[in-house]
């Protein structure tokens, strides 16, 4: 699917889908229409209804197949995102068992890996170039600032070795949404399940080529159904792009305050 529907809001990403769809049905209409005469008209009416459910239980099934995935990538993205918000949260709370500099300094830098991932990390993603390349420079220095500190009593080191389990759990949710986000249904399935509908137009038009207002009816129901399944996978068909989409919010609400030194 282009990437520029992907963009459109709901309204307009359904009028898109809606119109592209009917214009399919009325060219299956017009062309059965013309070409239903003299001794092709017998030959159409020869086709077994007994297609019509056979073509249609394809059709769901692909459909099934195709949101199958959709709802699996959605799954795993908003579960990525809440994982590296539940992580980072341990982060701030466990930072307060740490000496007074190291605090601000720890909640300073998680501040603004948040910053960064709202900003900059979910508009990449929802174009889907966000990259694993790099390290975020704000946690790998948080990692960094953890591990080099030298604990005063159990206390600090139990809150320094669970510091560090939850800034790697933040690291690896965050490996685990940039993944997902590339995910996206291929222009195969794509292909294969226009293709599909189209047969079903096909067949439906032809079977009722006697009685033109019967098929525009059926073409027309059919359509619609079609259309109402597609709108709603290419709505949800890449989780960080889109009016429907997985945003930054969980990070958001767990973003420490602006850090100040005692």
């Amino acid at each position: 699917m282009s990437d520029w529907i992907h963009y459109l809001p709901v309204p307009w990403m359904a009028l898109v889908v809606f119109g592209f769809t009917y214009l399919l049905a009325a060219a299956v209409f017009v062309a059965v229409t013309a070409l239903a005469t003299g001794e092709r008209a017998k030959s159409f009416k020869a086709v077994s209804p007994g297609m019509l459910p056979v073509l249609g239980i394809i059709f769901g099934l692909f459909v099934a197949f195709t949101a199958a995935q959709v709802w699996a990538d959605n799954d795993h993205a908003g579960a990525a995102v809440s994982r590296e918000a539940s992580a980072l949260r341990a982060v701030t709370l466990l930072a307060a068992g740490l000496p007074d500099e190291q605090e601000v300094r720890l909640l300073g830098l998680v501040r603004s890996y948040i910053e960064q991932a709202a900003t900059v990390e979910w508009p990449d993603m929802a174009h889907q170039t966000a990259s694993l390349r790099a390290a975020p420079a704000a946690l790998a220095e948080a990692l960094q600032l953890v591990v080099a500190m030298s604990p005063q009593g159990a206390g600090q080191q139990t809150a320094q070795r669970e510091i560090i389990s939850a800034l790697g759990t933040a690291l690896d949710a965050r490996r685990q949404r940039i993944i997902i986000s590339q995910s996206q249904v291929n222009p195969v399935k794509w292909w294969c399940l226009y293709l599909q509908a189209v047969c079903e137009l096909l067949v439906i038009a032809i079977v009722h080529c006697d009685n033109r207002l019967s098929s525009a009816i059926a073409l027309a129901l059919f359509a619609t159904g079609v259309a109402v399944s597609v709108v709603l996978i290419v709505a949800h068909d890449r989780p960080f792009t889109g009016q429907i989409s997985i945003g930054p919010g969980s990070l958001l609400q767990i973003m420490p305050d602006e850090p100040t030194k005692r």
